[in-house]
């Protein structure tokens, strides 16, 4: 299994960042667009334990797939977790920590995810998915960066 975490300090309030990213209609603003992703079904402006989200997207060669998010843990404005429930992965389990700091806030994103399939699997990983993991978060990084009008580094 692999983990990994991101940290970007984002010169907003608790509440600007916890309004942000507890809305799940935003993600699709945070995806790379080449990924498709879109939501299916109405949801409510913000995530509660137990919400499950289902999506389209295409994150590998431009094959679509649907996507099935549970929300796990939710305790406002400081965390929630997100857990894949059909999708391409063995285990996806996504945490999303927000805490005050002078500059902001500090968003720290700890992903955990096992691809299926044993050796051939670890092979696809390595070769193609580690890469598209990461490449997400980078955008990511440049999408919030250019939305808090932040200098890209």
């Amino acid at each position: 299994m692999r983990r990994f975490e991101f940290i970007q300090i984002l010169p907003i309030s608790m509440e600007e960042a916890w309004s942000f990213f507890s809305n799940p209609t935003n993600l699709g603003k945070i995806t790379p667009p080449e990924m498709n992703f879109r939501i299916i079904g109405n949801l409510p402006q913000k995530v509660y334990e137990g919400m499950f989200i289902v999506y389209k997207v295409s994150p590998l060669a431009g094959i679509p797939m649907q996507w099935v998010t549970e929300i796990t843990h939710v305790r406002e404005p400081h965390f929630f977790i997100d857990e894949q429930r059909k999708g391409p992965y063995s285990i996806w389990h996504h945490e999303h920590h927000f805490e005050q700091v002078p500059e902001g806030i500090k968003m720290t994103d700890i992903l955990y995810y096992s691809v299926p399939f044993g050796w051939l699997g670890k092979l696809v990983d390595m070769l193609l998915v580690k890469r598209k993991v990461l490449d997400i978060f980078t955008f990511r990084k440049q999408v919030l960066l250019k939305l808090y009008n932040q200098l890209v580094t």
